[in-house]
């Protein structure tokens, strides 16, 4: 298990790369006339709840040695966004089926954000909880 910061810093990290790698396929996407602008941020937002409810499977627990809460691997998190990477590489590559590509990046966006938000605020209970912090 790692120290929840570094794991924080990490998947923000992640969402950032996503963010522009999946940002060149919807600008793509959309001048070729196969997804539009409005579509984005209606989709991302209708995936970040399914974040924040998986981000109540990750592992964490406060280390009162440390003083720290440390976060260790969700399976389950990374099989997932697997499948999807995968599925979005297919279907990108089939042109009647581009559309579902780009529903599958912002599905990937809303949930790797809505995730983040809800281990960041777990963290933060679990610190507060444990006297790590103060209010």
């Amino acid at each position: 298990m790692k120290k929840s910061r570094f794991k924080i810093w990490l998947r923000a990290l992640l969402f950032v790369q996503f963010s522009a790698l999946f940002g060149f396929y919807f600008s793509r996407d959309i001048t070729n006339g196969h997804f539009r602008w409005e579509w984005v941020p209606l989709t991302f937002a209708l995936f970040i709840p399914i974040g924040f409810l998986m981000s109540r499977i990750v592992p964490m627990q406060a280390d009162l040695k440390i003083r720290a809460v440390t976060l260790s691997l969700d399976k389950i998190y990374l099989v997932l966004i697997w499948i999807l990477v995968i599925a979005k590489l297919i279907l990108g590559h089939i042109p009647s089926l581009v559309f579902l590509a780009d529903i599958i990046m912002c599905s990937i966006l809303g949930i790797m954000f809505g995730r983040l938000g809800g281990i960041g605020i777990r963290v933060r209970q679990l610190k507060l909880q444990h006297g790590f912090i103060e209010k």
